[in-house]
């Protein structure tokens, strides 16, 4: 086997790994790590859940005793750059150096500031092989929430809408469903993995939604209701339950549906969007779903706000009502659930 061939090899086993962890780690990335020995895995562990040990801590702590002495002569593979700052945990890069671990293979770079290359720097001036973009556009992937958080200073945009064959999302001022049961798990399963949901006034009042996750395992992401008049019902399921929920409107008074719900105030004008994200982007919120209507999610098309869709085609023929919005971007995945088409499409206007 050629050396590239057991770089990704091994590198394919770090993102396997690190996506044991969707949704439990933010605002940190998924991470894996698997520390090999002349072909054989030693060790491997990934980040759990935040604030809790690294990848690389755990991939170290699962080597067995009578393997420990082979970690001065072992490979270190890593979805992603090992980190170089204190955290809630101390560096990444300190501890290779202390278990004297001579060589490390890392997918891509972490973008987050004080790391950004850092820690290669610092594990090759100490002596360490470092070989860097193994299966670097996945990796890339892989740690988007993150990626796009450090870098761009929000969210990492994900918008998500249902189409008929014939290009309609709904009947006019009608709930219409158009996909399946599967569709509708996998849409939950990305809710498990997402630290926001957001939905404007006429989703609220027409699908009447509780935007949760039911229908997978994992938590619920907060909710985000867009209502400029804040005259929607206290009664609609999006302020029901023990998930908390931000209404965004220009009044910001009144009472509460209840104490999981928060009054925020921002204005409805061009900075509407720029403005939320600010807000998320202080609450450490690195992922946001747009489950909104027509409206809303050409908004944030418009805006080039956004990062991936993904669009469910089901086998329906509505023949008019609410068109679907126009979107341009790279499709880089199709996929069949039993029937609907799921395109995951790539903004190529907002590059990590």
């Amino acid at each position: 086997m050629l050396q590239q061939e057991i770089y990704e090899k091994y590198i394919r086993r770090t993102f396997q790994l690190a996506q044991l962890a969707a949704g439990n780690v933010s605002p940190n990335p998924m991470v894996g790590a698997v520390l090999v020995h002349q072909n054989r895995i030693i060790g491997e562990g990934y980040h759990q859940r935040y604030g809790h040990a690294h990848a690389e801590v755990n991939a170290l702590k699962s080597v067995r005793d009578e393997d420990r002495h082979l970690i001065k002569e072992a490979t270190l593979y890593v979805s992603l750059e090992p980190c170089c700052i204190f955290g809630r945990t101390p560096p990444c890069s300190n501890l290779i150096l202390e278990n004297k671990i001579p060589k490390v293979v890392i997918s891509c770079l972490d973008f987050t500031p004080k790391v950004a290359g850092n820690s290669v720097e610092i594990l090759r001036k100490a002596g360490v092989e470092v070989v860097t973009g193994i299966l670097e556009e996945e990796g890339l992937w892989l740690s988007r929430f993150r990626q796009t958080f450090v870098i761009k200073n929000r969210p990492h945009i994900v918008l998500k809408f249902a189409q008929s064959e014939d290009g309609f999302m709904s009947k006019n001022g009608k709930q219409t469903w158009i996909t399946n049961a599967y569709s509708k798990r996998y849409v939950h399963k990305m809710r498990s993995e997402i630290d926001a949901i957001l939905i404007g006034s006429n989703t609220a009042r027409i699908d009447n939604p509780q935007l949760t996750n039911r229908l997978y395992f994992g938590k619920s992401p907060l909710r985000i209701i867009l209502n400029k008049n804040q005259d929607l019902s206290p009664t609609l399921n999006v302020f029901k339950g023990e998930m908390p929920t931000w209404w965004i409107n220009e009044k910001s008074n009144g009472e509460l549906p209840n104490s999981k719900t928060t009054l925020i105030k921002i204005a409805f004008d061009e900075n509407l969007l720029s403005n939320l994200l600010n807000r998320l982007f202080a609450a450490n919120v690195t992922s946001l779903l747009v489950e909104g209507g027509a409206v809303t999610l050409q908004h944030f098309i418009d805006t080039n706000l956004w990062d991936e869709a993904h669009v469910f085609t089901g086998d329906k023929i509505l023949k008019d009502g609410v068109k679907t919005p126009n979107l341009f971007g790279q499709t880089k995945e199709k996929r069949n659930l039993s029937g609907d088409i799921l395109s995951v499409i790539k903004n190529i206007f907002q590059p990590i």
